[in-house]
């Protein structure tokens, strides 16, 4: 089954670009972050990630024509290393196959989920993939979990990953995508200032105009 919390393309390219400016300031160090959002990744394309640290991954490609997504998630019992469970490409649209699927960059050799949507689609889609019994079989529950657009959930992640405790409040404030000030910067990280991310708000393409 599709994860049915997943958000429409205008919405998930927002939330995908919230969460990677928030982990911009939560972290200062690139590499310790969890999401990233590429807006000149290729001409017309975007990307948005995630990594987890811990061999867990995933990718979106994000292109005039919808969204292409996988992931990755090493404990699932669908994963082979080097050799995606059949099924999981079956049905993603040509237009994707080269720059999404053959793209190095995105690692589909190592994948245990493949979810795209089509700016002309009203739903998210998957192949047809029969997949060991379990409550999440590929890992696409727990991993896309973030994607449900609830700021409190960033909330716990916070507090577990960067060990810091945030307002839920102050979250929504970037997943509305309102401008950033110092003080909003500071109650989430006072180790940050406004000035120091500016090349990521550039990069990430925060506030999405």
């Amino acid at each position: 089954m599709t994860p049915d919390w997943l958000p429409d393309i205008p919405a998930f390219r927002q939330l995908t670009r919230a969460l990677a400016m928030l982990d911009a300031i939560m972290s200062p160090v690139w590499e310790f972050r969890y999401y990233s959002f590429d807006s000149r990744w290729a001409d017309g394309q975007m990307m948005a990630s995630m990594r987890n640290g811990s061999g867990d991954h995933w990718f979106a490609l994000l292109a005039p024509a919808g969204i292409a997504l996988h992931g990755l998630a090493h404990e699932a019992p669908n994963y082979r290393h080097g050799s995606p469970w059949p099924g999981i490409f079956d049905g993603l649209p040509k237009l994707f196959h080269d720059i999404f699927l053959d793209e190095p960059a995105f690692d589909t050799a190592n994948s245990t989920f493949c979810l795209w949507r089509l700016t002309t689609d009203n739903r998210w889609h998957r192949g047809p993939v029969r997949l060991p019994p379990g409550d999440d079989p590929d890992g696409s529950d727990e991993l896309l979990d973030i994607l449900a657009g609830d700021p409190t959930q960033y909330v716990r992640f916070a507090a577990e990953y960067y060990e810091r405790d945030i307002a839920v409040e102050d979250v929504s404030s970037i997943y509305r995508h309102e401008r950033l000030s110092a003080a909003l910067v500071q109650r989430l990280n006072p180790a940050v200032s406004l000035d120091a991310l500016t090349a990521d708000a550039d990069e990430i393409g925060y506030p999405e105009s």
